[in-house]
């Protein structure tokens, strides 16, 4: 497990070992949670992002006011579950099975099933808002957001307000959070993580 804060345009940067590190990218509208080499040319695709469908739509990455979530339905959306390839070479796999799915005209024979039997394989991480400071927006819920975000008013958070007048999506400034992931055998944890044993199966 490891704990953290941001404030809204800032990076959250941490190694977990074994060559990775965790990231919370600052985006216009809040932060994209990646999982990252800590070394070499940065890769086109993540190691959280291809291991957490869907893709090109809403996903539990993107804690921000993106797909017509507001601050508070972004918030709300607690805690947030998504898989990660923990080694290189689990990566290539995934990486080629996403560019078999992607494939234009279309997906080969097979290639959503395959895809989907990786990932399925893949250790789990979990992304937990412990508190929050943000500007709610004002536009009604969106349907997508009302189905996933619904832990808002139980998560402890505190309503800023904004110095442009209201939006309809809002902002969020600052938030603490906690990211607990499952590391499988034979991955060496950062120092700094706080480790507890369980068996789980090599990834």
């Amino acid at each position: 497990m490891l704990e953290g804060e941001v404030r809204a345009g800032q990076p959250f940067q941490r190694e977990i070992g074994s060559g990775l590190e965790v990231l919370l990218e600052p985006l216009p509208s809040g932060w994209i949670l990646r999982v990252l080499p800590t070394s070499g040319a940065r890769p086109p695709h993540d190691y959280a992002e291809l291991a957490t469908p869907p893709y090109h739509s809403v996903s539990p990455l993107l804690i921000s006011t993106d797909f017509s979530f507001r601050a508070q339905d972004a918030v709300g959306w607690t805690p947030r579950r998504f898989r990660f390839a923990a080694f290189r070479p689990s990566f290539d796999r995934l990486k080629a099975a996403y560019d078999r799915y992607e494939a234009k005209p279309g997906p080969a024979p097979g290639a959503e099933q395959a895809l989907a039997a990786l990932v399925a394989g893949l250790p789990e991480g979990t992304f937990q808002i412990v508190d929050a400071r943000l500007v709610p927006g004002t536009a009604d819920q969106a349907g997508t957001a009302a189905t996933l975000a619904t832990h808002f008013t139980t998560t402890a958070h505190t309503i800023e307000s904004s110095t442009a007048g209201p939006t309809p999506l809002g902002r969020i400034n600052w938030l603490r959070f906690r990211i607990f992931l499952q590391l499988p055998a034979g991955f060496m944890p950062a120092t700094q993580l706080k480790t507890r044993l369980q068996l789980c199966g090599q990834q």
